[in-house]
Order: C-alpha cells, then sequence, then structure tokens
C-alpha cells in the first residue's frame, strides 16, 4: 500500500477513532486530553491498515481493537487510576467474595461497606473507580477472542468473533445488556447511564461489572471450543 493510499484510507476512518475516542473518554476523562487520544488513536489505525492491507467489510472491526488497544497501551503506562484504588482493588475484591461466600450470595453496597470498615459513600466511589478500570479490561478480553478465533483477518473470522460477541451479550439479563449497549453503542458516561435508567452511578458501576464477568466468561467459553 502506498503512502498516498494510507492517508486515505486514515481521513476516511479517522471518524472511526473519533468514535473510540469519545467511548473511551466517558470513562477515563481527565486524565488524557481528547486530542492526545485521538493522535494515539491514529497510530493504531495506521497500524492496523499495514497488518491488514486494504480494507474490506471486516476492517472496521479489526481496526477498532487496535485502535483501542493503542489508546489503552498509553492509558495503562499513564497509570491513570488513582493510586489508593490500584492498590485497594485486590483488598477489596478478596473481602467482598469472602463476604458472598459467608452469606451465600451477593451482599448489599452497605454490608459491603460494613466487611470494609468503609462509608458507604466511599465504597461506591470505589467502585465506580474500580469499574472504570474493568472496563478497560473487557477491551483486552474483545482482542483475545478476536485473536483466538483468527489468525488472518477476513469477512469469515470476523464473523466468527461477532458470533462469539452475542452468544456472550446474550448470556446478560436485560438491564446487563442495557448498560453494555449504552456504554459501547451509544458512548454514554456512567452519569448519563445513570439518569436514564433512574440509578445511581454506583449501581450503574455494580451493573457494568456483573455484565463483564459474565460476558468474559462466555467469551472465553465460546473460543476455548474452536
Amino acid at each position: 500500500m502506498s503512502v498516498r493510499e494510507e492517508q486515505q484510507h486514515l481521513v476516511a476512518y479517522a471518524p472511526l477513532v473519533k468514535r473510540i475516542v469519545r467511548q473511551l473518554n466517558a470513562q477515563v476523562s481527565g486524565v488524557m486530553g481528547r486530542e492526545d487520544m485521538e493522535q494515539i488513536g491514529l497510530m493504531g489505525l495506521l497500524e492496523a491498515l499495514r497488518r491488514y492491507g486494504a480494507p474490506d467489510t471486516g476492517f472496521a472491526s479489526f481496526a477498532s481493537l487496535r485502535i483501542r488497544g493503542a489508546i489503552l497501551d498509553e492509558l495503562r503506562r499513564q497509570d491513570w487510576r488513582p493510586r489508593a484504588v490500584r492498590q485497594d482493588s485486590h483488598r477489596t475484591r478478596d473481602a467482598v467474595r469472602a463476604l458472598t461466600r459467608k452469606l451465600g450470595r451477593e451482599p448489599s453496597a452497605q454490608e459491603a461497606a460494613d466487611a470494609l470498615d468503609m462509608s458507604l459513600e466511599a465504597y461506591r466511589q470505589h467502585e465506580v473507580d474500580d469499574g472504570a478500570g474493568q472496563l478497560l479490561s473487557f477491551d483486552e478480553v474483545l482482542q483475545e477472542a478476536e485473536e483466538r478465533a483468527h489468525s488472518t483477518p477476513g469477512p469469515e473470522e470476523q464473523y466468527l468473533v461477532r458470533r462469539s460477541l452475542e452468544q456472550a451479550l446474550g448470556a446478560l439479563d436485560e438491564r446487563e445488556q442495557r448498560v453494555i449497549q449504552m456504554i459501547y453503542e451509544f458512548e454514554l458516561s456512567y452519569k448519563e447511564i445513570a439518569a436514564v435508567l433512574d440509578l445511581s452511578d454506583a449501581r450503574v458501576c455494580q451493573l457494568n461489572k456483573q455484565a463483564l464477568g459474565k460476558m468474559k466468561a462466555a467469551l472465553a467459553g465460546v473460543t476455548n471450543t474452536k
């Protein structure tokens, strides 16, 4: 592919970069400027073009994962989450899992906060902060599913990825599906989703985490059978 052709394709797919940046920026706003994210995304798009070749109907899906991956790599390099959140995440998750086993059910936010000796407000804020990190990890799961499904990108392999994703979505209940749709398709922030569904930010975060957990398990099950 010539330099001129690359430039033409970069212009043609620039809206895809902007869409992905809007989506990610809604979850990690303030960490990196939108223009910087778009520049990194364009580099990811260029890499995708050089790996894939001339774009066809399957290219947008292939490029989306490369664009997200480039931006997420830079976010991780900058240690975007607050240090306290990173340090407390494992401790909090372990404590909640232990409480779940003890109760035989998922604990309420108040029960989890009490077990962690935290205020309810602090626990809900932790859920929101930690949930953003889990959102980013889901992009990695999508990329892993794609890479397991094929070694040479093409329409048939992209269909397998889409089918795997549809099966994973099918494992969610109706409200979880709506949350995932609002985040990935409509690119809404937690606050916007909370307003639409008449929920708290923390509850949206919790639903997102539940949905991601189910989708990760479903995607792993589907791709491991290929």
